[in-house]
């Protein structure tokens, strides 16, 4: 069964020269895609995350470190109730899946749990693509009405033209060949439901394994010899329940986060093309001089919005730079978006006081309506009022 294609020698060779010498790629895993694909239009994450960087780490040789990331306390706290999860063969896990997502199906007494292991994130792609193939014809050809575990498989996705390989903490594959993705996650749910803001972005998370899971559907079923298998765009949630120690879950429908992942990530610039746009010799080896690594990251355009900072670990520099510069962008997405053409704090300003802007456009006319407002009720010189056609204060925004 094929792979996603990897990048070419050249690219691979530039990525490494970027990362710096001797330096270890980290591994882009499905957290970090889903905030890539949130905000597709920074390339400085998208090569970044492209190359292998470590961004916390080029964050505190930046000098703006970030605090972003799990406590140590909280990995050993949700390694340990994924284990028990997963104890006795997945039996506990299974028994969820089964009462959530397919009651109507033969109880799972007992199920097959295909050892995943390979050299390599591409080896083990392969093995759980083979498992999966293997599982799915089992049922196609006999008919077979089991239940397959898949402890921790490894799927591979492209990305802006480069593999990330992604590794779920469950595929259940279901007794009618269904294949539905379980995420397993150590925040409590409290009387049947968890923190709607924890639950959102464990579904934007699953919806990328999902998405990953249809490209390994498509690729099995090319040659025709099986009906595609159906991925479920409902997820398993497994957390502990209550203040406890057992697990609880719920079914989570990512239908819509997958669709906006998707297309998120369609429109993703190719890394080769970000790549292309550097000077030469750029790299961003944390072990540079503050000046050289500063100047290579600013080389490489930033679109920061506040959303950033839980989401990004290079958020705290970003911010500063873009605060420095008096972009808009600094105070919101739904602010740029109400400002139009201003990019900048000075250019509202401008606007707003009547030194620049045509009078004409609404957004303009709402900022200087806006700063007389707030000049008549300070009773400082301002603009003078606009007449009643030009448009209402509504949503303008005023310093």
């Amino acid at each position: 069964m094929p792979l996603p294609r990897t990048p070419g020698t050249a690219l691979r060779q530039r990525l490494a020269e970027l990362r710096g010498p001797d330096v270890p790629a980290k591994a882009l895993d499905a957290r970090a895609l889903a905030a890539l694909a949130a905000n597709p239009g920074c390339k400085r994450r998208a090569i970044l995350d492209g190359a292998g960087v470590n961004k916390a780490t080029l964050a505190s040789a930046l000098g703006s470190p970030s605090g972003f990331g799990q406590s140590q306390f909280a990995l050993a706290r949700g390694n340990t109730f994924e284990a028990r999860v997963k104890a006795d063969g997945g039996a506990e896990l299974l028994r969820l899946v089964h009462e959530k997502l397919d009651p109507g199906a033969v109880a799972p007494t007992e199920a097959e749990v295909p050892d995943l292991t390979a050299t390599g994130p591409e080896g083990r792609t392969a093995r759980t693509a083979l498992a999966l193939r293997d599982a799915h014809l089992a049922r196609s050809e006999s008919g077979a009405a089991g239940w397959t575990l898949l402890d921790h498989p490894m799927l591979a996705l492209d990305v802006a033209g480069s593999p990330a390989f992604l590794e779920p903490d469950a595929v259940v594959v279901h007794p009618d060949g269904g294949w539905t993705v379980v995420e397993i996650k150590s925040f409590p749910m409290l009387d049947g439901s968890a923190d709607p803001a924890k639950v959102g972005a464990a579904a934007r998370q699953a919806a990328v394994y999902v998405l990953a899971l249809e490209e390994v559907a498509a690729r099995l079923t090319q040659d025709g010899t099986a009906p595609a298998p159906t991925v479920n765009h409902r997820v398993l949630l497994v957390c502990p329940k209550d203040f406890s120690n057992l697990p609880a879950a719920s079914a989570v429908d990512v239908r819509k986060q997958r669709a906006v992942t998707g297309r998120q990530l369609s429109r993703l610039t190719r890394i080769e093309d970000i790549a292309d746009t550097l000077p030469e010799g750029t790299c961003f080896a944390p072990d540079l001089p503050t000046a050289e690594l500063t100047a290579a990251v600013e080389s490489v355009p930033a679109e920061y919005a506040p959303e950033c900072l839980s989401a990004c670990e290079l958020a705290f520099h970003c911010r500063d730079r873009s605060r420095a510069g008096g972009a808009v962008t600094s105070l919101g997405r739904s602010v740029r978006a109400e400002l139009g053409a201003l990019t900048t704090v000075d250019d509202v300003l401008a606007a707003a006081h009547g030194h620049s802007g045509d009078p004409s456009d609404p957004t303009v006319a709402a900022l200087r309506r806006a700063a007389a407002l707030r000049a008549e009720a300070l009773n400082t010189p301002s603009v003078s009022l606009p007449s009643p056609e030009l448009p209402s204060p509504e949503g303008a925004v005023c310093r």
